[in-house]
This record gives C-alpha cells, structure tokens and sequence, in this order.
C-alpha cells in the first residue's frame, strides 16, 4: 500500500496547472500509479476520484469511484488510462469540490452525459457511456490532466463555500 501526499493547491498552484503526457505503455510503474492513486483515494473518504497530477505525477491516469453499491456508497475506484471524452452533453449545475482544496465547494456545469475511450487497468481498449454524476466526476478528473481545475468552472469566486451545509444555500 503506498499512499501519496496530495498535492494542495494553496501550496503547488503550478503542479496542479501543468499538463500530464500520455502513458506511453501499460507497463509495471503505469499500473503501480493506478495502485497508489487507490489507495490515496480510499485514504480520504470523503473522495470520489483523483488524478495523477494531483498526486505529483504528470501522466494521464485518473481513478474514480463509478455508480452506487446497494447501500448507496460510491463504488470502488476503477483505474482509467489515457482517457479521452470523445462526446459530452447535457451540461448542468451539480456539486463539485476536489481534494487538493480541502473544504471549498462550489456549483460547476459539467456534462451529464458522456462517451469516453481509454485503457482499462490491464491495458486494454475500451469505450463506456457515463451519465449522471459519474459523466461529472470523470469531466472534473480528465479537466485535471489537462491542469484545468474546478475553481476555473466556477461563475464567480463568490459561489465558492467552505463546508457541505453551504450547498443547501
């Protein structure tokens, strides 16, 4: 088990705004930073995802816990590899926050609907139709390989808050 530091924006702005490069091959390491982004991610409950930049590394490799379990959990994390969102529509407001800024929320407009191709976990091709939350949190990771981040979706920087409650608002 090897879990990282997460990289915060308040201390590494530039880290989490430089673009990741491709993983060239589904190799041992691609697949140990698969590994370490789970079990980052399991370390911090309240997360639904995370991507390698967020973790100090700058390859294109997210993590996200997709669907429900019958007693309404996220799922567990399912790596994702080079992923690409070939279609997206739908677009609505929905919540959003992210661990690299502990405690801040906002409302974005992502989209409820998506096609995404990439790599599974063992390297093989694949294309999913996502719809819902889960089209939102793959957008929000896939915005960070591409040092996007959730703040820049937001209207106004006084749409921003900073506890769960202030959603209700």
């Amino acid at each position: 088990m090897c879990v990282r530091p997460i990289v915060l924006y308040a201390s590494s702005p530039e880290l989490l705004r430089k673009k990741s490069d491709a993983v060239q091959d589904v190799t041992n390491d691609a697949r140990q930073l698969l590994v370490d982004l789970k079990d980052t991610l399991r370390r911090h409950a309240n997360g639904v995802g995370l991507a390698a930049p967020q973790i100090g590394v700058h390859k294109r490799a997210i993590v996200v816990c997709l669907g429900k379990t019958p007693e309404g959990k996220q799922g567990p994390p399912v790596g994702i590899i080079n992923p690409e969102i070939v279609e997206a529509g739908r677009e609505l407001p929905d919540f959003d926050g992210c661990l690299s800024f502990p405690g801040l929320y906002a409302e974005t407009v992502r989209p409820h609907f998506m096609r995404l191709r990439g790599l599974d976990e063992r390297g093989m091709d694949f294309e999913w139709t996502l719809e819902g939350f889960d089209a939102v949190m793959v957008h929000h990771e896939v915005d960070h390989l591409n040092g996007i981040l959730f703040i820049d979706r937001v209207a106004s920087p006084d749409k921003l808050y900073t506890d769960a409650e202030g959603r209700e608002r």
